[in-house]
């Protein structure tokens, strides 16, 4: 009787050094794809007026300058927004996260806090049903908030999504730590700072980063309740001044404006800038904190 061969599936095999090969050729290829139009445009950015032809603009800049970013932060409507989109993501993050891990952690006590199943399902219904934009507008402004940061922070102040993953999280915790803690004395707020948000640290750091990006990224509702320019947030300021193409006021450096290509170029980097630099500091908690609160068990 022949003896038996244990065979493996074919994407268990080792690959061999052609199929290696071709799986670098094509990531490299497709990194160069994803990454040509961001370094294209921080060099029009870095371009002096020499290099802008009004037909192309080279790769490597021949004169470099940073009299596009000197002329935009010297002052005007791009500071002052910039500014704006710093306060607005730091504090709606910060509420968003206190408001979405007290709700959660009470959602999370099915046996102890009365009516939160039902509080749960209103929760999951706002996942199928939106309100839409005329009543959530009727709603803001009929609160007083139009002209208002909060108009930006307080629509947006909990996302249903955010708050399943961390009650979820939540639920995951052992309920014999709970109990011990309750056993030697900790009432329901100390359980709460003491052993559940220090054991959260990673789902709370991905929920963070959901509610920043959010936060910086939204223009629409800036567009929607803000009359008053000087409120602007940087990426509404980004809306108008360069993909709609109108004239953004910016300070001469030298006597002399740079181009207005190198200006809009230079205000999607700023918006862009302080969210590519923040990721790299809460990556290593993306995977960990996303799957530690939607996997049951």
């Amino acid at each position: 009787m022949p003896a038996l061969v244990a065979t493996r599936p074919v994407w268990m095999e080792k690959p061999n050094l052609a199929l290696r090969v071709s799986k670098f050729v094509i990531l490299v290829t497709i990194v160069i794809v994803m990454l040509f139009p961001f370094v294209y445009i921080l060099s029009i950015s870095f371009a002096g007026p020499q290099d802008i032809n009004g037909v192309s603009v080279p790769l490597i800049p021949q004169h470099p300058t940073l009299a596009a970013y000197a002329s935009i932060l010297a002052g005007g409507v791009v500071l002052r927004s910039l500014e704006v989109s710093i306060g607005v993501t730091v504090v709606g993050t910060t509420v968003s996260i206190a408001m979405t891990t007290t709700l959660a952690y009470g959602l999370s006590r099915t046996q102890t806090v009365i009516g939160s199943k039902f509080v749960l399902l209103l929760v999951l219904g706002s996942l199928l049903f939106s309100p839409g934009i005329i009543p959530t507008y009727l709603l803001v402004t009929s609160l007083g908030m139009q002209n208002n940061y909060a108009s930006l922070i307080v629509p947006v102040m909990i996302n249903a999504f955010n708050l399943v993953v961390v009650r979820q999280f939540f639920m995951n915790i052992p309920a014999d730590l709970v109990d011990a803690a309750v056993m030697d004395g900790c009432n329901p707020l100390q359980v709460f700072r003491h052993i559940m948000l220090p054991l959260s640290k990673a789902v709370l750091a991905v929920i963070a980063l959901f509610y920043g990006v959010a936060l910086w990224s939204d223009y629409f509702n800036a567009l929607l309740y803000l009359n008053n320019a000087a409120m602007w947030p940087i990426q509404l300021v980004l809306q108008l001044y360069v993909l709609e193409g109108q004239t953004l006021a910016t300070t001469p450096i030298g006597g002399h404006l740079p181009p207005g290509v190198s200006i809009q170029m230079a205000v999607i980097v700023i918006a862009t800038v302080p969210i590519v630099v923040v990721y790299p500091f809460l990556q290593k908690y993306f995977t960990q904190g996303v799957l530690s609160g939607a996997i049951k068990g």
